[in-house]
């Protein structure tokens, strides 16, 4: 009789258990958010970390200062030759023929007293520039030099409207900020926010993707706005000429 109730027992509890794992586990897909949920917009429709997106490799390394010697050494140089530039007033050429006199100046002394210091003299690097890379390098500046006299004289024909006022915006916008700055300094807070942006992205990324989408829902809103009262409202052909008889 005790043996019966006792397997009655278990019987009862592995019923227990069953029902409590069972529901345990639906809890926890309910708990799980959907594949569709759980999809995040990353800021320029990126699907791969930033590392990987930089291209990976050295250059990433550097832009995301995971090297930290070599990208603040770069960033060191970089500021030096600016403030050569724009505070002390040193011109380009100058500086190049400074440069290579100092060079030049070092080398000469280095190999002419290895002798006397029993050192052995320097040895120079033989550089040159291989042909196919430098064959890309001119294939790709020459594409994007017939981009941008395609897309002058696209918006240049008058055919599209709208394309022909955001070109004369943007350029209009860029006067001003090269009002601002020289071109020197401009080039200079590019390369600076090129070389800090990707590193401060990669801490702060949940909350600059966040913050950025909703900058892109607001920003699509107001150009509907505007394209609903202003853009629209142009005609996207250029004026036609009544004949005279």
């Amino acid at each position: 009789m005790m043996s019966e109730m006792g397997e009655h027992f278990d019987q009862v509890n592995e019923m227990i258990h069953e029902y409590k794992g069972s529901s345990s586990s639906s809890d926890s897909d309910n708990d799980k958010p959907s594949s569709h949920s759980s999809k995040k917009k990353h800021l320029f429709g990126r699907k791969e970390p930033v590392h990987a997106f930089l291209g990976g490799g050295k250059s990433a390394d550097i832009f995301l200062w995971r090297n930290k010697q070599l990208s603040g050494s770069i960033i060191a140089g970089i500021t030096v030759i600016w403030l050569l530039f724009e505070w002390i007033g040193y011109h380009l050429l100058t500086f190049i023929c400074h440069s290579l006199i100092l060079t030049l100046a070092t080398c000469f002394l280095w190999s002419n007293s290895a002798s006397f210091i029993n050192r052995s003299p320097p040895k120079f690097p033989e550089i040159a520039i291989p042909e196919d890379i430098f064959l890309r390098i001119v294939c790709a500046v020459r594409h994007e030099i017939n981009e941008a006299f395609a897309t002058f004289r696209y918006v240049a024909s008058g055919k599209d409207l709208k394309n022909f006022l955001k070109v004369i915006g943007g350029l209009w916008i860029l006067s001003i900020v090269g009002n601002w700055f020289s071109f020197l300094t401009l080039l200079y807070i590019v390369v600076i926010f090129a070389y800090t942006a990707p590193v401060l992205y990669e801490k702060y990324e949940d909350h600059v993707d966040t913050a950025a989408e909703k900058a892109m829902v607001e920003i699509k809103k107001q150009y509907a706005i505007l394209d609903t009262k202003v853009l629209q409202k142009i005609p996207g052909a250029p004026f036609s000429i009544k004949k005279q008889d």
